[in-house]
């Protein structure tokens, strides 16, 4: 009945094979559940609550794909749009992390409505490729920055605002030597190099006690009650004019990001039928599902990873794969104990290197095409320089529908942009006079 319903036979695929696909897209994206609570700690969130709820979430969303979708994608919280939650929303806004989770709330409803009336692909149809790709690029430099400077490799410098770190500090080495071992096992194209480059990084940091060894292995799951349900605590400071743009970035951040990870690994897939992924509502769905339930649970949005691409790659080809994959992560919630080893010096790598990954979307901008270049620089430099992913998105879709009709190019523009154009002035300006 199984292989009936994953259509086994007409995929030519095995249990086997589906197995060691989803354990290897397992392997290779299970660094988000130690790098996520570490972001998510730095808006003052419990380590321990944020490990069970990025781990639940996984498992519900990723089976919620095998089961409805069929596809061998995996759906988790992401970097990128955690880092814009901690960094952006909580720390750059002074926002309290409950009345930001009350925002991820209010965003993936708003998400699952625009996925039941097909309404994401409207939006996504009206943003130009370039910019998306620019959003995308950006990300990975902020990522890649952040990353950087947890580990203390760059930090603030007086004479030239930001500089080289201290790299004599025997944390920052570890940092550096993380990177450099993670970097050459994704050159030798290693699966779960993400993965096993964090660990060995952890390993490096036990052997040299940089790293406290932890007490235990195993232990029972942390509690959830420090951040189960506080979204609904912080509703009452969630209908702001702040809050409403902060709501709009999630959703055009999640958006672009989803999107794009989905496509990438349905390519990779040969899944795509012409310019089409086939049941790609059902496959949206199950992400609008992991937003909703992080946000509940206490995690930041969730996205398509594009490590889903590595089970693909062992043979993966049905959404048993995926129901494998959410499995792991309910089995891997019993080794929180591991979450003491997991320092800024451990997850700086992961970082840089998906950074790194996103980056190779700037390939897709023409930047022949002025108008079009100017948005998408403004949009890739404002994330890290501003430190704020919202602030470069605003730039450059701000700048975008002016210089189109400054050049007379109007009717190419989407009026959905003009739209997103003015929601971002408004945003610029609230965040200048607070």
């Amino acid at each position: 009945m199984i292989e009936r319903y994953f259509n086994f036979k007409e995929l030519k695929t095995n249990y086997r094979t589906e197995f060691f696909g989803g354990l290897t897209t397992f392997v290779s994206m299970a660094y988000i559940l130690f790098v996520n609570p570490a972001v998510l700690s730095a808006a003052g969130m419990d380590q321990g609550a944020v490990f069970t709820a990025t781990g639940l979430t996984a498992a519900i969303a990723t089976i919620f794909m095998g089961v409805f979708a069929k596809y061998p994608f995996a759906i988790a919280p992401g970097l990128g749009i955690n880092a814009f939650f901690s960094y952006s929303v909580v720390i750059g806004m002074g926002i309290k992390w409950q009345t930001a989770l009350a925002g991820v709330f209010i965003a993936g409803v708003i998400f699952w409505l625009m996925t039941l009336f097909k309404i994401r692909e409207i939006i996504i149809d009206a943003i130009p490729a370039d910019l998306k790709a620019a959003i995308a690029g950006g990300i990975g430099l902020f990522i890649a920055f952040v990353g950087l400077s947890d580990a203390g490799i760059v930090a603030a410098n007086k004479s030239t605002i930001v500089g080289w770190g201290d790299w004599s500090k025997p944390t920052t080495m570890l940092a550096i030597a993380g990177i450099i071992i993670t970097l050459i096992l994704f050159a030798r194209n290693i699966p779960g190099a993400l993965f096993i480059g964090l660990v060995l990084t952890a390993i490096l940091g036990l052997i040299t006690g940089l790293i406290p060894m932890p007490s235990e292995i195993m232990s029972t799951v942390p509690s959830l009650h420090p951040t189960f349900g506080a979204a609904f605590q912080g509703l009452d400071e969630a209908f702001t004019p702040q809050m409403w743009i902060v709501i709009a970035t999630f959703l055009l951040v999640a958006l672009f990001d989803t999107t794009g990870s989905l496509v990438g690994v349905a390519k990779a897939g040969n899944f795509m039928e012409g310019n089409t992924l086939p049941r790609a509502g059902k496959a949206l769905m199950a992400d609008s599902v992991g937003m909703l339930s992080g946000s509940i649970l206490g995690t930041s949005p969730t996205t398509a990873f594009i490590e889903s691409s590595t089970g693909i790659m062992m043979g993966a080809r049905s959404g048993f794969a995926s129901v494998v994959t959410g499995g792991l992560f309910l089995v891997a919630l019993l080794f929180s104990p591991l979450l003491s080893m997991v320092t800024s010096a451990v997850t700086s790598p992961a970082m840089v290197v998906v950074g790194i990954l996103m980056a190779a979307n700037l390939a897709n901008i023409n930047w022949k095409d002025f108008p079009i270049a100017a948005a998408s620089f403004l949009t890739v430099l404002g994330m890290p320089l501003a430190y704020s992913i919202s602030d470069g998105i605003s730039m450059g879709f701000v700048i975008y529908p002016i210089l189109m009709v400054a050049t007379g190019r109007r009717k190419e523009v989407h009026p959905i942009m003009y739209v997103l154009g003015l929601i971002f002035i408004a945003f610029i300006i609230i965040m200048q006079t607070n």
